[in-house]
């Protein structure tokens, strides 16, 4: 079994999820999105198993975000290309398990995926 947490050190949620995974005994792959961004494929990948739109894993708070023209109208594509281009727009942390995947807010929330 592969665990793998979509990680920002600067979050508060994203440190607590990896700490809450690691009590659990659970040493994740870490992927520091900000350095090591998901292309586009992986981004549909996430959201699909997610069962969430595009829009509803972007960080509207951010800067970029009103910089680029995006709202709740945008496509699924531009918002991908979007989070593609500027990772700090995708929301964090987001932990996958065998095909399912889930946000960690609040961490607790990744424990329904875990074995």
């Amino acid at each position: 079994m592969t665990v793998t947490i979509y990680h920002n050190p600067r979050c508060s949620k994203s440190r607590q999820t990896l700490s809450l995974l690691r009590d659990q005994g659970i040493e994740p792959e870490v992927v520091e999105y900000l350095k090591t961004p998901p292309d586009a494929h992986e981004l549909k990948r996430i959201i699909a198993m997610l069962g969430i739109t595009a829009h509803a894993l972007i960080r509207r708070g951010e800067a970029e975000y009103r910089e680029l023209g995006l709202n709740p109208d945008s496509s699924n594509k531009e918002l991908i290309e979007a989070m593609v281009a500027h990772p700090r727009l995708i929301e964090r942390p987001i932990v996958v398990v065998n095909g399912q995947a889930r946000l960690g807010r609040p961490p607790e929330q990744v424990t329904e995926i875990l074995p």
